[in-house]
């Protein structure tokens, strides 16, 4: 049996091997270094909170003493992170080794020596845990996923407003149907992606630092007359930035996770709706897609440009979501005060983020090479007269004219209609001359409606 050394060809996930280089924005975030990495920064600015608090034992650090602990945040490195990871294979317990971690920097700082069980004083392990998930998700939300987001969201709009007057076919249940406009379809996409949006920026990110059960019975043991909750709420709010969540039992209790993680999935399965439009468009020829030099369609094929992008955006939004959605009905239930079930499955949150983003990325890089195929969408347009006979029947309905849905039925379904046909039907209709000719006039490409001016006006809200 041969042992792969790691490597992006050894990888399990496809997002370490395949698709690296189009993650590597998230990996530093959301990896097990991005892990340590926040569990460094809760356990550093808890240290230094609880020197300001007024403890006789602890006097407020020196300001060379806290520059030396914020330099372990900012400057925090891969090899650091190995060093605890060595000091986890004795301890057998990742957060005990980022604090026994801290520690061995203190050496050679008399002031910092003096106060070392102060850090991770009264403090659980999902103290510092729920609070650096929360700050994970909120950097891979603020400098991945609505950046990615606001980029397609850019790019929709823009293809909406140059695409607003080009009529388009609609096809409702698959069959022919009221003409719109390319940019009416794409404004309407970009509508629900704004709404998406304000959705995922919108959840708060909450966070406790309330001890092993949620009640601060440590802390009120070692200093029964201190304030601990209005302490641990600053904390969180002012010196991590979080939402502070004053009522938990050992966990936060991952509520706000789920709302988050069904927020991103709505914007995934709306995108997918989108992706597999586009692919449909496509097939029928309104969209031919940009060669790439050196590309190849199909091994035996060599006529293909397949429209795998938004294939692949499909596919890694459908990953995406199905395990966001085991996660956002996992998390939130935990048996009694804390069972060990969430642990694992949250180490996952780069996994289904990362799926996300790969799709978003998929989907960006397909519309990119979108080219709009006028002459066929003329086409399928002038071989669909029989879309006018909504209009027909809708003015004949103004004019009392008797049963006109059945008189157009009965003209139209079950033959091909041809604009001759459509327009001798229009002269024996018995209605004022102004609406026989304006009925005249129209053609399946000008019964647009106000597709053209909904599409121009679509600004995606600030």
């Amino acid at each position: 049996m041969n042992v792969l050394s790691p490597s992006p060809l050894s990888a399990l996930s496809p997002l370490d091997g395949r698709y690296a280089a189009k993650l590597a924005a998230l990996r530093p975030l959301l990896s097990e270094f991005g892990l340590m990495h926040r569990r460094v920064q809760v356990e550093v600015e808890w240290f230094i909170a609880l020197s300001d608090a007024g403890f006789a034992e602890f006097a407020p650090l020196a300001e060379a003493s806290r520059g030396l602990l914020r330099a372990l945040v900012l400057r925090f490195s891969e090899a650091d992170a190995q060093a605890i990871k060595d000091i986890e294979k004795t301890t057998n317990h990742d957060v005990k080794a980022v604090e026994m971690w801290i520690k061995q920097g203190f050496k050679g700082h008399a002031e910092l020596e003096r106060a070392a069980e102060f850090v991770h004083f009264a403090c659980t392990s999902e103290d510092i845990n729920n609070t650096s998930h929360a700050l994970m998700l909120q950097a891979a939300r603020q400098q991945v996923l609505l950046p990615a987001l606001d980029g397609l969201q850019k790019k929709l709009t823009q293809m909406a407003h140059d695409l607003a007057a080009l009529p388009m076919l609609s096809r409702t249940h698959g069959q022919t149907a009221s003409p719109t406009t390319v940019g009416k379809e794409i404004a309407n996409v970009a509508a629900r992606l704004a709404t998406a949006r304000v959705r995922i920026a919108g959840v708060p990110l909450l966070a406790k630092m309330n001890g092993a059960v949620g009640n601060y019975n440590a802390h009120l043991a070692a200093y029964p007359d201190f304030d601990w909750e209005t302490f641990s709420r600053r904390v969180v709010e002012e010196r991590l930035g979080l939402a502070f969540n004053p009522y938990t039992i050992q966990i936060e209790p991952h509520d706000y996770m789920a709302e988050l993680f069904d927020a991103v999935a709505r914007a995934n399965t709306l995108l997918i709706d989108w992706s597999r439009d586009v692919w449909g468009y496509v097939s029928l020829g309104y969209f031919k897609q940009r060669v790439k030099k050196g590309e190849v369609g199909s091994s035996t094929m060599p006529h293909k440009v397949n429209p795998i992008d938004f294939e692949n955006a499909e596919g890694n939004f459908g990953l995406a979501n199905a395990l966001l959605g085991h996660m956002s009905h996992k998390l939130p239930v935990s048996r009694w005060q804390r069972d060990l079930t969430d642990s694992t499955v949250l180490r996952n949150m780069g996994v289904a983020l990362g799926y996300a983003v790969l799709a978003l990325d998929s989907l960006a890089r397909g519309l990119d090479k979108l080219q709009v195929n006028e002459a066929a969408l003329a086409a399928d347009l002038d071989a669909a007269w029989e879309v006018l006979a909504e209009p027909v029947q809708t003015v004949m309905r103004r004019h009392g004219l008797p049963n006109p849905y059945d008189q157009l039925k009965d003209f139209t379904r079950g033959q091909p209609i041809t604009r001759e046909l459509m327009q001798g039907f229009i002269q024996g209709l018995l209605i004022p001359d102004e609406d026989k000719q304006r009925l005249l006039a129209m053609t399946p490409g000008s019964y647009t409606g106000l597709a053209a001016e909904l599409a121009a006006r679509w600004a995606a809200p600030t």
